[in-house]
């Protein structure tokens, strides 16, 4: 056990099916590990950051990414398989547009400082997934706000104008330049990397590790 606290950034977007899977896994071992420390914080990366600001039907979207109905079909086969693993609901036929996400990331941005930003990603990736809702919609953004104890109307208002749509944008790109070009990422003490949607059982190594490290005595 330890007071000691260990910063844990991840970078994802709401509509990428490995961030939904890698936050299952690493719910996982938390839940395993409950006295783990680490603080994490979500930060934007968009998927698609040259995304229609309206978003695209999802056939469309799937049909100019993978070539077809059948690439896509095929691609996404070890997506559905790993989310089952994970006891997730993906409900791809309910999934009928693309969103951008610009708008879902200044969400999350802003229920981080009401510390929300836990039950914000939560219930984007519900919306998305499960539900198969427009996450790029701005009443539906303003649900979700309400949903989580968030002031909707405020969040409408703020949608409407350009708050922090600098910062989320300049965010993406510093990430892409320092080299991430994948999502989920997660950053380990703001230092160590590590990418993909890894499995509870590693996360659950990492913690000992680190833990181990937090209360190993000081050396003379």
């Amino acid at each position: 056990m330890t007071d000691q606290t260990i910063s844990l950034d991840i970078l994802s977007d709401p509509i990428c099916p490995w961030c939904y899977i890698g936050k299952a896994n690493l719910d996982a071992a938390l839940a395993a590990i409950p006295d783990h420390p680490f603080v994490i914080q979500w930060h934007p990366f968009q998927l698609n950051p040259d995304m229609p600001a309206a978003g695209m039907g999802r056939r469309e979207y799937l049909e100019a990414k993978f070539g077809g109905k059948d690439a896509a079909a095929r691609a996404y086969a070890p997506v559905v398989e790993r989310a089952e693993a994970a006891g997730l609901i993906l409900n791809l036929e309910a999934m009928t547009r693309t969103p951008n996400t610009l708008d879902a990331h200044r969400l999350i941005h802003w229920a981080g400082i009401e510390h929300r930003q836990l039950p914000a990603v939560d219930a984007l990736f519900k919306a998305y997934f499960v539900d198969g809702r427009d996450i790029g919609d701005h009443e539906t953004l303003a649900d979700i706000a309400d949903s989580i104890g968030m002031d909707a109307s405020v969040v409408l208002r703020l949608l409407a104008s350009d708050a922090d749509r600098a910062n989320i944008i300049k965010r993406d790109t510093d990430s892409r330049e320092m080299g991430v070009n994948s999502v989920p990422t997660f950053i380990v003490a703001g230092k160590h990397a590590v990418p993909g949607a890894q499995t509870p059982e590693l996360w659950q190594k990492v913690i000992g590790e680190l833990m181990e490290q937090l209360n190993a005595p000081a050396t003379p």
